[in-house]
């Protein structure tokens, strides 16, 4: 995206240079079309420019800037087909390239296109008969150049909603973490089951059991230590003598 942006500033700054000279383009078109006696029909087609600069140009300042013309409409036509592998894309992309890859087109007819405001080409032309003949002509950069900013925008909107609709996957995995905590603090709280409950009453029993069985058995051995002679003389009645 950022390369496709870097193309279209710098085709923006090719057709800035070429804009300033557009009465030295006119001019061009005019004495090329004199030579060719071909002063009645409009300059409708790329191409026809393209002949007018082969066959019937006579000085190198008309033919650079007829040139610099065909230039940057070859330059737009192959930015057009680079753009195409730029993703995510939808329908609205792809009907915006199909309408700059048909202006830019060598036969397309351009006499009916007029770039509209806040351009003003059409409005430097001098008379009626310039309107004419070379609004068309004058036209077709700016206005490819609108459709290729309008695909760009656009572009930048579907990438924005694809990134946003993956971090909105992120987020809602994140909030199934906390959310999911009750559930597994309900499960620790929760009563153990009945099984486990008999075992544990077993196991209680047992242990006072053995407690019991151990008590008696110290009782029992303090008897026995007693009367094994453990005192020197046993106890005898007060009041009687052996």
């Amino acid at each position: 995206m950022n390369e496709a942006k870097e193309s279209l500033r710098n085709m923006e700054q090719k057709y800035k240079l070429f804009a300033q000279q557009q009465f030295t383009f006119i001019r061009a078109l005019e004495h090329t079309r004199e030579n060719a006696h071909d002063m009645i029909r409009p300059v409708a087609s790329i191409s026809q420019v393209q002949s007018y600069m082969d066959h019937y140009c006579e000085n190198s300042t008309d033919r650079r800037i007829l040139n610099m013309f065909i230039n940057i409409c070859n330059d737009l036509s192959q930015l057009c087909y680079r753009l195409e592998t730029v993703h995510p894309s939808d329908s609205k992309t792809t009907d915006i390239l199909d309408r700059c890859k048909l202006l830019l087109s060598h036969s397309n007819d351009l006499s009916t296109i007029r770039a509209k405001y806040p351009h003003d080409v059409v409005n430097h032309l001098s008379c009626h008969e310039a309107k004419h003949h070379y609004g068309g002509v004058v036209s077709l950069i700016p206005v490819t150049l609108d459709y290729m900013k309008e695909w760009l925008a656009h572009t930048e909107k579907l990438s924005q909603r694809v990134l946003c609709n993956v971090s909105g996957g992120s987020a809602i995995s994140a909030k199934r973490a906390p959310q999911d905590a009750p559930a597994r603090a309900a499960i620790l709280q929760a009563p153990p089951p009945a099984c486990l409950e008999a075992q544990t009453s077993v196991s209680k029993k047992h242990n006072v059991q053995v407690q019991g069985s151990k008590h008696v058995q110290k009782k029992n051995l303090n008897d026995t230590e007693y009367y094994s002679g453990k005192l020197k003389r046993p106890w005898k009645p007060p009041g009687r003598h052996a």
